[in-house]
């Protein structure tokens, strides 16, 4: 017979010559460990990003050794740094263009809430252009804290349920940032 084998939330039955289990955990898992991120990178969380992708931490191990410079190709924005209030219709239009499904990682103080620019120029945190996933504290945050976040990212992407993006509540989320919602297609 075979054997029920549980292997951190993933259920499997094994049987000699093949396995089953869920589509969404196979996909979830799949997704989680392929995603192409895109950096929007415009000062010194830029900097740490990129020593993320030195061999000292290498963020190439979790599935990310590609990166994407064109938003068609991303499913993660990675926004390290200060975005002006000029430069917010630019990166809104980024994640417009990308598809679904598509997450976004805040790196550092200046992305998250502003940081130390509390002034006229600058944008008080992304996540009034665009929804946030995951934020990275820190100014600068050190390449571990970024790691940190993609991971979070990961769990994140790895346990989201399929049919979350045609869900009624990221619909309004969506509607609430004025971001074009055509997941239907119409």
């Amino acid at each position: 017979m075979g054997k029920i084998t549980a292997e951190g939330n993933v259920e499997a039955i094994n049987y000699e010559g093949f396995q089953l289990t869920r589509l969404d955990t196979v996909i979830g898992a799949a997704r989680s460990n392929s995603l192409w991120p895109l950096p929007f990178a415009t000062s010194c969380c830029g900097i740490e990003y990129m020593a993320s992708m030195a061999p000292n931490y290498d963020i190439a191990r979790f599935g990310m050794e590609r990166m994407s410079f064109s938003p068609r190709q991303a499913d993660l924005l990675i926004v390290a740094g200060t975005i002006s209030k000029k430069l917010a219709p630019v990166l809104k239009q980024v994640y417009e263009q990308m598809s679904e499904p598509k997450w976004v990682l805040s790196v550092g103080a200046c992305a998250s809430s502003g940081g130390i620019f509390d002034t006229y120029s600058v944008l008080q945190g992304i996540d009034r252009v665009i929804p946030v996933d995951v934020y990275v504290p820190g100014c600068p945050p050190r390449p571990e804290q970024i790691i940190d976040g993609i991971m979070n990212i990961q769990a994140l992407v790895k346990h989201e349920s399929l049919r979350r993006r045609y869900s009624p509540e990221y619909k309004d989320l969506l509607d609430n940032y004025n971001i074009e919602n055509d997941i239907d297609g119409k």
